[in-house]
């Protein structure tokens, strides 16, 4: 069967493609759907649908681009209820693509109308099933995300209606079954992803703990739920954008792709209720930056993390860029639905220097520097998740994870100069930007992060503390 999984790693997400004489679908397509468009005429073939397992939350799905450009119809499951034209197929309904066959399954759990969507081949052969965020590879969705929409919704309800789609729809199916996902490792639609992207559905019955064929419901649901953080503020705000439409991306980077003078940059800033986010490197914005900007690198994980940080997809953005990245920091920012950025700073931070605006800096070490000055008195901050902080930790350092930081901002030491790192490098400068906006200069950063940290040369057994250690 000729199907691609389309993987984008900095938001973990799989979409996908078949075609089968003449005829492609996509399921579930990022906000830029030029890709997909290509890709069809590459097989000189028409997209007939645009799958959609659910309403996702973590990305705005180009759903409605792709069914404008190509002329595809969308495809919901069951319940689903969008503000725009689509089929809602009811539950095991077939669709046609060239000669092979897609089953619409009806899985609630995750969300009301998750659906997935069994591939048939054209000798009849069950191939596959594109599972959305029903079915992981080693989790399963979590059930917490509706709640936001529907308050009646809770997780143990969702957790209990998940439990039954799992074990009504999908266990019964066949081993040799290949699963594809919408997420990977990464994803905060779940908590124990694989970094494997597909796997079979024995393979998974034997080893996800979601399918222990011994399971009750009741554990499920304690298993499910527990360890479960907070999904990111953005969430409801994507799943909104999802149900009722959204602005082209096309029209989008017109509007925001916009060089700026620094005098214009500065006046654009000066309007209240604009956000300066500098995408460059940590490095880069540890030396020199804007005063009371934000980082979140565009190098790592910058679109989810924007999300989570800036919570609001409304929030006016002005960029600092590096040179060439233009397009794509706007597009990134887009499929998490930040689709109002002002304009960008033309010619970086050395066009702002130049015209004499001010600089700022963050006081950052190297982890050589940072194990020599530790005393058994010294505050360190560790902006890690709590799993990598039980894993091993700076002796007395203070968890504060970077995405609870807006929840625990009263945890961060006021008056008392404190050492700051992360697992590398990078949340611990975007925690460092975040602080100083909001008036908190003393603190010292750890470059490298806890990566550094254990490679220098004095002993670490002195301040690396493993869980193992008594």
């Amino acid at each position: 069967m000729k199907i691609e999984q389309i993987y984008t790693g900095c938001i973990a997400q799989a979409a996908y493609y078949i075609e089968n004489n003449g005829e492609a679908a996509i399921f579930d397509p990022l906000r830029e759907v030029q890709p997909y468009l290509d890709r069809a005429q590459k097989d000189n073939a028409k997209i007939k649908y645009i799958f959609e397992t659910h309403f996702h939350a973590d990305f705005v799905s180009g759903h409605i681009d792709l069914a404008k450009k190509s002329g595809g119809e969308i495809v919901y499951g069951p319940t689903a209820a969008p503000e725009f034209e689509a089929i809602i197929a009811t539950d095991n309904q077939e669709f046609k693509v060239g000669n092979y066959t897609i089953k619409a399954i009806h899985t609630p759990g995750h969300t009301l109308e998750s659906t997935c969507y069994l591939l048939t081949d054209e000798n009849g052969k069950q191939h596959g099933i594109i599972t959305g965020d029903t079915l992981f590879i080693g989790d399963v969705g979590r059930p917490d995300l509706a709640q936001a929409l529907v308050e009646e919704l809770t997780q143990q309800k969702l957790a209990s209606y998940l439990f039954d789609s799992l074990r009504n729809k999908i266990m019964p199916l066949s081993d040799d079954l290949i699963v594809y996902p919408s997420h990977g490792a990464g994803s905060a639609c779940g908590k124990n992803m694989s970094k494997e992207t597909t796997d079979t559905l024995g393979n998974q019955k034997r080893t996800n703990y979601a399918l222990r064929a011994d399971m009750t419901k009741e554990e499920f649901t304690k298993e499910l739920l527990d360890g479960l953080g907070l999904p990111p503020a953005y969430f409801p705000q994507n799943v909104l954008m999802n149900i009722k439409g959204y602005e082209s991306l096309d029209t989008v980077i017109q509007n925001s792709n916009i060089a700026l003078s620094p005098a214009a940059f500065e006046a654009v800033a000066n309007q209240g209720d604009v956000v300066i986010l500098d995408v460059r490197h940590e490095d880069e914005y540890v030396q020199s930056h804007i005063p009371n900007s934000i980082f979140i690198g565009i190098q790592g994980n910058f679109a989810p993390w924007v999300g989570s940080m800036l919570r609001d997809v409304n929030q006016k953005l002005l960029l600092v860029i590096p040179e060439g990245r233009e397009e794509e920091a706007i597009t990134r920012l887009s499929r998490v639905g930040f689709d109002h950025v002002l304009g960008y700073l033309k010619g970086g931070i050395a066009s702002w220097k130049t015209a004499g605006f001010e600089t700022d800096s963050i006081n950052s070490i190297t982890p050589e520097t940072f194990a020599t000055a530790l005393t058994p008195d010294s505050i360190v901050v560790d902006a890690r998740k709590p799993g990598e902080f039980e894993a091993e930790h700076v002796e007395n350092a203070i968890n504060i994870p970077l995405d609870t930081i807006n929840e625990n901002f009263q945890s961060v030491p006021k008056d008392t100069v404190f050492f700051l790192h992360c697992a590398g490098g990078y949340r611990s400068v975007i925690m460092a930007s975040i602080l100083k906006s909001r008036g908190i200069h003393n603190l010292i950063n750890i470059e490298k992060g806890m990566s550094g940290i254990k490679k220098t040369t004095v002993n670490c057994t002195h301040f690396v503390c493993p869980s193992t250690k008594k």
